[in-house]
């Protein structure tokens, strides 16, 4: 669309926008490459032969998980999430999956109260590591799990 810039200009103030969000429309480029004045720019944004194109979204989402990589980061390595909270979040599901796994009587008690206090130690990393170690050791079933 060469030779517009001037009616694209005069468009962007009229609409007040920037000049990337002018449309013009290729059909009625002839009209528009003649409209020379404010009024007859003014008459085509009447016409429809001009809009304004919609704003972009801006999503702050986006923005925030750009400044949150490694190298953004200032800190100690426990100061975004502390370690009580990584304690925690490993921690509980394990117990919570203990607990279920004795009322289903699939343990013990005394099996129940050994591995309570292998994961209060921290021998488990996860629920799938408590999995594997009790399809190791035999006590449940691989189907069963």
């Amino acid at each position: 669309m060469g030779g517009l810039s001037q009616q694209k200009r005069l468009a962007s103030s009229l609409l007040k926008v920037g000049h990337s969000r002018v449309w013009i429309d290729p059909s009625h480029l002839e009209d528009i490459k003649n409209a020379i004045t404010r009024a007859d720019i003014r008459k085509m944004i009447n016409h429809g032969y001009i809009k304004a194109k919609n704003e972009k979204i801006k999503r702050p989402k986006t923005g925030k998980k750009r400044g949150q990589g490694p190298g953004s980061r200032k800190g100690a390595r426990g100061a975004r999430t502390p370690s009580k909270e990584k304690w925690m979040n490993t921690v509980r599901p394990l117990r919570k999956m203990l607990k279920e796994l004795k009322d289903q009587n699939k343990i013990d008690v005394k099996m129940h109260r050994k591995l309570y206090l292998q994961i209060k130690s921290g021998a488990f990393r996860s629920r799938s590591h408590l999995k594997l170690y009790l399809k190791q050791r035999g006590v449940i079933s691989e189907d069963r799990a």
